[in-house]
């Protein structure tokens, strides 16, 4: 069954060749011829074709006990008709002879135990809004089913009796039945298609959308609207190579063209073209005479901007202290509560205080933090010995002055590629710092997408993990979609705050992963066995999309132009139109 519960309509008008169901128009019909042989998913057109059509397929089993007196009675009307035939010096019936063909296998493999039969009712009903809307869909439904060798046919002045029979009830109001046996019946299964389904009768579809690829599982393409889901966030796992970064790239491309606005952090720079060819804004973080000041306000006038500014530098400032040279485990009680008092000190000495009119002074800076630090009890001052990297030791050419780039752009990539390995989770959390300043502006309602590239740089950092938690919850409020990247599914998935990030992403997609992660993703995700091994085995740019009930497997297609913009390491280039997620 494959429509959904719905209340009772107001009114059922019946006619000979229709029923009116409240405002809409209904006509069922009964699946009355099968071709000899079935394949697997043989009900797949009905099932996937882009209308509101409900089928139902009523099954009882046949008791052993009658199987064979059946099978015997076939067999020798079948016989009798090709002796007759044969006595009369006619040619055989091909027909006849095929099915007695059948009904030999058939009767030899239920007295062996390895089939069974049963009485098999398929109908179809087709709705739509008006009479000539219901005439067209119908005439399509039934040339579909026709090209598979499966009869369609009308239940005339039985249309009320078809509309219930295929209602979520058990009851076969039509009683048109067929014998299949246990191969036939279960090659009909799933009876839910591959496919997005499409929307009721007078129900517009959503404008918008970007094109993810193409249904490995039929020919349709797929169209996927994140802005439409319950939340905006996504996340996408794959294995090393699998083509992530491919994937994410076309979707960024695509949303692009819609006027959402973006923001990356790319620690390889493999963004940094597409930032080029759409005219988007560099920010290399490393790279001489790039800074950025973590105690710059907000260009916002909310009465709270500045003990918001002081919590975002209390995450800030432990992941810098849990991580890099002399790391230690980030803050405890005390010192968050010197820091604290400090943080308010620095704003004060550089003339900021709770007033509005004092927030578009020039901000303190770091040193000027580790400054105050100094100059109080023990714990301050232990605080300041291990800042003095970040302040005035080799980590402190991004903090020593004032910020020096403007990350407002329709595109914003944060290049991680000239910071060290022991830089790159601060670099990380500054740029999504900064990021979310911009997001949380109130004065903006344009949608933007925040990119996050090999994630598990900030998921293996306590407080870094916590940061990018709660932007995947507070996200949705401020119109803003976080997408998440990582190459580390098991990882991400062995935390509670990774576990955080995925449940609150209504948008999941799931690439080639890797044996060693197969089972902490199929456990998370509840794949079945089918569809893990699918993810084992895909190729590159071959997947899955997972959203609430939803199991789609795609494969990433892109144009020519596009390709070119998303692959990352130089290849030959694709078929035009038919770009594969390879090299990704």
């Amino acid at each position: 069954m494959t429509d959904e519960l719905a209340p009772a309509p107001a009114a059922l008008q019946v006619n000979p060749g229709h029923v009116r169901v409240g405002d809409g128009y209904a006509a069922t019909f009964a699946v009355c011829g099968y071709p000899a042989d079935v394949g697997p998913a043989w009900l797949e057109p009905l099932l996937s074709y882009p209308a509101r059509v409900t089928v139902a397929v009523h099954i009882d089993p046949v008791p052993p006990v009658l199987a064979a007196p059946m099978l015997r009675k076939q067999r020798a009307r079948l016989e009798s008709s090709r002796r007759l035939d044969a006595d009369r010096g006619r040619l055989g019936d091909p027909v006849v002879d095929a099915a007695a063909g059948d009904a030999a296998d058939l009767a030899d493999r239920v007295a062996r135990g390895a089939a069974k039969l049963f009485r098999v009712g398929v109908y179809v009903t087709v709705h739509a809004r008006t009479v000539e809307e219901l005439a067209d869909v119908s005439a399509g439904v039934r040339a579909a089913a026709a090209a598979v060798l499966l009869d369609l046919q009308p239940t005339t002045f039985r249309h009320h009796l078809g509309y219930a029979t295929t209602l979520p009830l058990g009851v076969d109001a039509v009683g048109m039945r067929r014998v299949m046996d246990t191969d036939a019946l279960a090659a009909a299964f799933p009876f839910a298609s591959a496919d997005l389904a499409a929307p009721p009768p007078g129900q517009l579809p959503e404008v918008g959308g970007v094109l993810y690829g193409v249904n490995t599982d039929s020919t349709g393409v797929l169209m996927w609207d994140r802005w439409a889901q319950d939340n905006h966030n996504m996340v996408v796992l794959a294995r090393s190579g699998a083509g992530k970064s491919y994937f994410v790239k076309c979707d960024l491309l695509r949303q692009l063209y819609q006027g959402v606005h973006a923001a990356v952090i790319d620690p390889e720079d493999e963004y940094v073209a597409l930032a080029g060819h759409v005219g988007g804004t560099v920010v290399r973080l490393g790279e001489h005479g790039v800074r950025v000041n973590p105690l710059d306000l907000p260009a916002d006038d909310r009465p709270d901007t500045l003990t918001r500014r002081g919590l975002a530098l209390h995450s800030i400032i432990a992941v810098m202290l849990g991580t890099g040279p002399g790391a230690g485990a980030g803050l405890d009680a005390a010192e968050k509560a010197a820091l604290d008092g400090v943080i308010t000190a620095t704003y004060r000495q550089a003339g900021i205080t709770g007033d509005p009119a004092t927030w578009g002074r020039p901000a303190p800076l770091l040193p000027d933090l580790a400054a105050c630090l100094a100059d109080g009890d023990d714990v301050a001052r232990g605080l300041a010995a291990r800042l003095a990297p970040w302040t005035q030791g080799s980590h402190s050419q991004m903090f020593t002055g004032p910020t020096t780039v403007d990350p407002r752009s329709h595109l914003t990539v944060w290049s991680l590629r000239h910071l060290p390995d022991e830089l790159r989770t601060v670099g990380t959390m500054l740029a999504l710092d900064a990021i979310w300043r911009d997001v949380d502006n109130p004065s903006s309602s344009r949608r933007r997408q925040v990119v996050v590239d090999e994630a598990w740089l900030l998921m293996r950092d306590g407080d870094g993990a916590r940061f990018l938690a709660r932007m995947a919850k507070a996200a949705r409020k401020r119109a803003a979609g976080l997408t998440v990247v990582t190459q580390d599914a098991a990882d991400l998935l062995a935390t509670e705050l990774g576990v955080a990030v995925i449940s609150n992403a209504a948008t999941q997609v799931l690439l080639r992963q890797s044996s060693q992660a197969i089972d902490a993703v199929t456990d998370a995700f509840r794949l079945t066995a089918g569809e893990a091994r699918l993810l084992l085995s895909a190729d590159r740019g071959e997947g899955l999309l997972v959203a609430g009930g939803t199991r789609v497997p795609f494969r990433a297609v892109a144009s020519v132009r596009e390709h070119a913009l998303a692959v990352t390491s130089p290849a030959r280039p694709p078929a035009p139109g038919t770009a594969s997620a390879s090299h990704a």
